[in-house]
């Protein structure tokens, strides 16, 4: 690493946890957020923060006015652009050292093996069910490991999936693909509840990159701003799972 990235990265280096060693690990490792919404904002901010040498960023969609109150990336100005594009050009300005690799276009079951292979860590940050089955299906198959998170209202939850490790359908015992979300029908939802798991998501990212602490594999995290409380549910893999036949 050059003087300046050390310096930049001083107080993450100061942690035993990470270390030098640590800091060359994030700074080599490659990370894919699909969605560049509610909680890919935050995961994405605080990646390119800590020194991720490559994102890559995944998502079909544009800004509009409504996204503004929790998908921190954007601003009133980028309405309408993409939002890849729109959290590009801030993640540069933050880190010009980052590497960004842009995907403007839907994850699919015919695309979405391919680009997952080139990553280290993949975190889910899309708001559909049918998404979040997808990655699940494409990172237990190809052996790659990701973060789940979703929120709703002023709850959220997330738990890490490794090889080996129990997977979304596991935890929500669904055997078979299931349908998108309406999206017609927004549910409501408190901003800082996304940057809440969108952060810890990151967190996940980093301390798998570096092979430090303990990650949330078999544990759903879940977290309620109204009684500020945060339960931990472990679940185990299931013998039936279709991912794991």
């Amino acid at each position: 690493m050059t003087e300046p990235q050390i310096e930049r990265y001083r107080r993450q280096i100061m942690l035993p946890e990470v270390g030098l060693d640590g800091q060359e690990k994030v700074n080599k490792g490659k990370i894919l957020v699909i969605g560049t919404g509610g909680l890919g904002s935050p995961a994405l901010f605080y990646l390119a923060a800590a020194g991720v040498g490559t994102i890559g960023l995944m998502d079909d969609d544009t800004v509009n006015l409504s996204n503004l109150n929790r998908q921190i990336l954007h601003l009133t100005r980028d309405i309408d652009r993409m939002k890849t594009e729109s959290a590009a050009e801030k993640l540069s300005l933050l880190n010009p050292d980052v590497k960004l690799e842009i995907y403007p276009f839907r994850l699919t079951a015919e695309n979405g093996a391919e680009i997952i292979a080139d990553y280290d860590f993949i975190i889910d940050a899309t708001d559909n069910t049918k998404s979040k089955y997808l990655i699940n299906d494409l990172c237990v198959k190809g052996e790659k490991a990701f973060s789940h998170g979703a929120i709703c209202g002023m709850r959220g939850h997330t738990f890490t999936y490794r090889p080996g490790s129990p997977c979304c359908r596991c935890l929500f015992g669904v055997d078979n693909a299931l349908e998108d979300i309406n999206n017609s029908v927004p549910v409501g939802v408190l901003g800082t509840i996304a940057g809440i798991i969108g952060a810890i998501q990151a967190t996940e990212a980093i301390k798998y990159l570096t092979g430090t602490g303990d990650l949330l594999t078999g544990r759903l995290m879940c977290f309620d701003s109204l009684t500020m409380t945060a339960e931990t549910i472990k679940f185990s893999q299931r013998s039936h799972c279709v991912c794991h036949k």
